[in-house]
This record gives C-alpha cells, structure tokens and sequence, in this order.
C-alpha cells in the first residue's frame, strides 16, 4: 500500500500461504455471501419448475423479466387456489348418505286419547256453576237456550256462587274510515248477485288486565263458537288446576274396558303390562301402548295388517263436555318409546263408524353435530331444563322453554306442561292476571321473541315413522246387526247409538326395509392435503421435498438479513473509526458464481482476468462466516505481495 513502510526481506525461503480449508474443516453451519449469491443458488438447484430459467436468462433481460412475472403469477394463482380450498373446508359441507336396510323392527309407541274430557266427580260441582254460566251467557248473547244441549242442573240460577271473572261480552267494530266507505259506495254501482246478508259488526270476546288494572286488552274472535269455546276453556284450566295441585291427582280414572273394547298385537291379546295411562287437560283419560315402562316389548318379524296393532274403540259421548271439545272419534299419536306423546302437535283423528288403517315405514336420521351442524346430541349443552325427564328432542324443549318463561313472568305454571317442584298451576283465584300475562306470552311464543325456537336445537339421531292411512266403512251394512249384539253382550255397549258410538283402528309396518340417513364430512383433512398437492403438482410440478425448499430459502434469507444488520451495528457502535470501511465491505462482497451443468450460459463472477503475476497460492481464501469483523491480512502473504508489486527495488 503507498505510504506504508516495506520491510527488508532477508536470505531464506519464500513463506507459503495458508491452505485452503477443506470440507472436513469447513463450518457446521455456512450461509451465502448475499442475496444474489443466495437466489442464484436456489434457482439452480431447486426442484420447483421455471425457478432456473430466472438465472439462465440472466443475459436477456426480456426473458428475465417475462419468466419473473410468469413466475410470481402462478405462485400468486396457486395460493388463491390453496385460499378457495381452505375456505371449502373450514365452511364444514357434508354428505348425505342414505342406506336400505331390512330387519326385525322395534314396534313404536301408540298413544290414543277419548277426544273428550270426562266430567270427574271431584270437579263435578263447579263444571254445573260453569255450564250455568255459560247458558245465560249464550242466552244474553244469542238468544239461545242451551238448556238441552248442557247437562240438566238441580242447582237455580239465584243458588248459583259469585259471577265469574272476565265475563264473555260483545264488543263493537269499529266503523271503517270515509275514505273505504267511499270505495265501497263507489264499488256498489256494480250488481251484486249475492244476496243481502243482515250482519251485525260485532265480535265476542272478553278482557283480560295485569296485577294493578293499568293495562287491558280483549282476547276477541270472529267466530262465536271459537270464543264460547275458547272462554269455556278458560275457566275450565281454571277448575282442573285446582284440583290438581297436589303431585299425585285424585281424579278418577276410567277404566281402560269402557274405552277399548279389543286390542290384540301380533294376534296376541293385550293386557295391563302392555300399556300406560295419562291424563289430558282438553283430550281426557289417553293411554299408551308399548312404551318404555311396559314390560314385554313389542317387535314387528312380519309386516301386513295382521301383524300390527289392532284396536276396537268406544267412541260415545255419555256424560261428556260439548262446549269444550266440538267433534268426536279418539285421538291417536305414534312416536318413539322413550319420548312423550304430543297429542295437540302430532296426533291425528278417528271417524266413527270407520275402520282406519295405518301403514308405516321408519326412517332414522342421523346428523353432525359440532361444526357440521346446529344439533345436539342429548340436549345437556341447550339452555333450557328439561321438565319432562325423557329423552330430549325439540318438542320436549320448546314446551319447557314456554313453561320457564310462564313461571318466570306469570309466577305460575301452565296446566298443560309439567311444573318443577314448588311451582302451582296457574288459577284465578290466586293469580288473578295469569290469563293476561299468558296471552301475551302466547303472542310472544308464535312470533318466537321468547327465543323458544331459537335455543332449542334439533337432536342429531331421530328416528321418524311415516305414516298413510286408508279407510272403510266399518262394520257393513251387512254385518252391523251381529257386530253390535256381540259388543253390547260382552262390552255393555249401547246399541242405541250404532255406527257413531265405534271405530276401529290398524297400525302395522308396511315392509320390514327402513332407510337411513346419515350425514358424513365432504371435506375432510386427507381430502384437503390431496387438493393442496394437486395444485401444487399443476402450478410448479413439484412435491412437499419443494414446500421444504420454499421454507429454507425464507430462513436463509431471515438470516442473512439479521447477520447483515448485526455486522453494521458492530461496525457503527464498536469499532467508530471503521464503521464506514465495514459497511462498504459488507455492501461489496464479491458474489460467486456456482456453475449449473443445466445453464447454457453461466456468468463470470469478475469482469476482469486474472493477474498473472499473483500466484494461485498466494490468493487469499474467502472469509470465515463465523467471524463478523475484518482481520489483518498474514505478515508472510504482505511480505510476498510487497515484493512481487515492486520490481525496481533491490
């Protein structure tokens, strides 16, 4: 270097420069010089296609550019790809899948209720008070005598109790507006063929208040027989809850013999342990067959009518409640063995005089619950406290979410639905506004703003029995005569009443084949990596060995910036007089050029030939990556330099 003091060499031999590491000595960890060194190298050696034509292409710079951009547009296409197929699975799709099976079948349950609620002796006082009421209601109204449609009372009107609450009254319509009236005047030009009708606009109803009287409304119908109906009803919950509040009601229970003349199953007769009974408010003494308490259990081996349930069925109307319930048959429900019979949401009716038979075919369904789908296995995970103690599904728990909101804002429980320990059923007597609150809660519940719906969810596993009836007059005209003399020797059956006062009934299975649904991941993790390979494969032909790749060339670069960084902060912070020198050094390093037997053209790591004077031993090697800062070049090797670039000296 000019200005530095050159050392005198004496007699002796000429130092040698250092060896040149071998693999052996090279480090356990090396990284590249810089980047360019580091993406050349990638582009060589990856396996991911067209990689290699971004180096090889070096010297045309049009190609360069075309394979760069074709490069980052299908790297940018297979990662919108790989964004469509994430977005496929994390939306969970399912697959339905419906398999044909055939085997012995379990005979589901059958529930049947009498139609018509009995005049119980324990409430038969007050059911006369109410029916006199009801007759002086009808009369005030509709100038109608109902003395021979009700029950003859003993008891006068002036022996009669205090008036009822919420009387039945008329309530006016309001008149239209002149704008409609002018319409209709206008409308009237027209001639009308229907004869005048003289109609009163009038609708019959009766009101209802909160605890302090601050707010009314008028529960009104269009219909008269709807609001005598619906106003008996009323007062009739009200009676019924009063004699029910204990847990265990005394009311008197029919005997199954005065309902069901015959019942046989498989042409085996029934008995006591093939059944159980239940009280309705509204439908009466209901019993139901082949539940989860009967202690033999009824299988179907063979299908067809005659190996089904067959019932004989009293349907007369002796001593029964004809405001309360306006037609006649038996109600007749089919469901699981272990879940409760909702005759008012399910159920279906039977003529008189009708021999009505019921085919079936089961079907099971079986949902994913999770993220596939909004079900619920058991029902412990739904909000809402199951009142029934059975099996959970949807119907069990919108009754008991309606009957928590009923305790919760009434402060009494509905008659139709189970009540919690503690809780009475709802009565006028001591909840005088139970019948305005319920009414709005009834509001409410339809227009699902209570949330009902909203909380419970489906069951994942429901079994469904499809159901297509047939019918026939029964018994013919033919053989009526002995039909009826057989019931009314053996079953004290009125002949008076006939064909009105019987039905029979047939449920059997149709065909032992019953289908399954089931629901099954579209999308699942293999199906997933299998579609991520794929478009891997069509976009750069490569494997995961190349996902490895991508991944080392990222780490590689992570390092060499934060190694860059590193050696410019010694350079500025540690060493202050040579922080200039090191960062050129570090912003100059010489990159090598690694030759590619796959590159036609490959580009020189120096534009400049060799120096022939300099011996190839005395090169110096290329720096140790372990160090970051510069080190002083060997005294021998300053020597020899000193003298090979100083001929003209002695």
């Amino acid at each position: 270097m000019k200005g530095d003091k050159r050392e005198e060499l004496g007699p002796g031999p000429e130092p040698s420069a250092p060896p040149l590491p071998t693999e052996e000595e090279e480090a356990l960890l090396e990284f590249h010089r810089s980047y360019r060194e580091l993406f050349e190298f990638f582009c060589n050696n990856t396996t991911i296609h067209g990689a290699i034509r971004l180096v090889c292409s070096q010297h045309n710079r049009m190609k360069t550019v075309f394979w760069a951009v074709l490069w980052l547009c299908t790297f940018g296409m297979m990662y919108w790809q790989f964004g469509q197929l994430f977005g496929e699975y994390f939306s969970y799709p399912v697959s339905l899948n419906i398999n044909l099976n055939s085997d012995k079948l379990i005979f589901p349950a059958v529930s049947i209720c009498t139609l018509n609620p009995y005049r119980y002796k324990e409430i038969q006082e007050e059911l006369e008070d109410l029916d006199r009421i009801t007759e002086q209601t009808l009369f005030d109204l509709y100038k109608y005598n109902a003395s021979h449609t009700l029950v003859a009372h003993a008891r006068s009107r002036r022996d009669l109790r205090e008036p009822l609450p919420h009387p039945l009254q008329r309530l006016p319509i309001p008149a239209p507006p002149h704008a409609a009236r002018r319409v209709r005047r206008a409308g009237s030009s027209v001639r009308d063929n229907n004869p005048q009708v003289n109609r009163k606009d009038w609708k019959i109803g009766f009101q209802l208040c909160n605890q302090n009287k601050s707010d009314c409304f008028y529960q009104t119908y269009s219909s008269g027989v709807d609001a005598v109906r619906e106003w008996y009803r009323f007062h009739y919950i009200n009676i019924l809850s009063r004699r029910r509040q204990d847990t265990s009601p005394s009311l008197e229970e029919d005997v199954l013999g005065k309902f069901i003349f015959t019942c046989r199953f498989n042409q085996d007769s029934c008995n006591e342990a093939n059944y159980s009974h239940f009280h309705h408010p509204m439908y009466g003494n209901c019993y139901t067959f082949n539940d989860k308490n009967s202690s033999n259990l009824w299988i179907s081996s063979v299908p067809g009518v005659n190996n089904g349930l067959s019932l004989t069925l009293r349907t007369e109307q002796n001593d029964f409640i004809p405001l309360l319930s306006t037609v006649t048959g038996a109600r007749v429900m089919v469901h699981e063995r272990d879940e409760p019979a909702f005759m008012d949401d399910a159920g279906f009716n039977l003529r008189p005089g009708v021999e009505t038979s019921i085919s079936m075919s089961k079907e099971a369904v079986d949902r994913l619950g999770g993220d596939y789908g909004d079900c619920t296995k058991n029902g412990s995970e739904v909000p809402v406290e199951n009142l029934y103690n059975t099996k959970y599904t949807q119907q069990v728990c919108i009754h008991s979410c309606f009957q928590e909101s009923m305790i919760k804002e009434c402060g009494c429980a509905y008659i139709f639905y189970p009540r919690p320990e503690g809780v009475e059923f709802c009565d006028y007597k001591k909840h005088n506004s139970w019948g305005y609150c319920y009414y709005k809660l009834q509001d409410a519940f339809s227009s699902d703003r209570l949330g009902c719906f909203t909380k419970c969810r489906k069951p994942c596993s429901v079994t469904i029995y499809k159901l297509s009836a047939s019918y026939s007059q029964w018994p013919s005209v033919t053989s009526q005569d002995w039909v009826f003399q057989m019931l009314s020797r053996q079953n004290n059956y009125t002949i008076k009443n006939k064909r009105d006062g019987v039905a029979k009934l047939n449920i059997f299975f149709k065909e032992l084949n019953y289908k399954s649904n089931s629901e099954s991941p579209s999308v699942t993790m293999v199906t997933l990596l299998s579609n991520l390979g794929s478009q891997w494969s069509l976009w750069f032909g490569s494997s995961v060995l190349s996902v490895v790749e991508m991944a080392e060339l990222i780490f590689d670069l992570l390092v060499i910036t934060f190694l860059m960084l590193l050696r410019r902060f010694r350079s500025r912070y540690w060493s202050p007089g040579r922080g200039g020198r090191g960062t050129q050094e570090v912003a100059s390093t010489p990159a090598t050029s690694l030759p590619s037997s796959s590159c036609p053209y490959q580009a020189s790591s120096s534009s400049f030939p060799p120096d022939p004077a300099i011996s190839p031993a005395l090169s110096a090697p290329p720096p140790a990556y372990s160090t970051l800062g510069p080190h002083p070049a060997p005294t021998g090797l300053a020597e020899a330099s000193a003298s090979a670039h100083a001929p003209g000296e002695p």
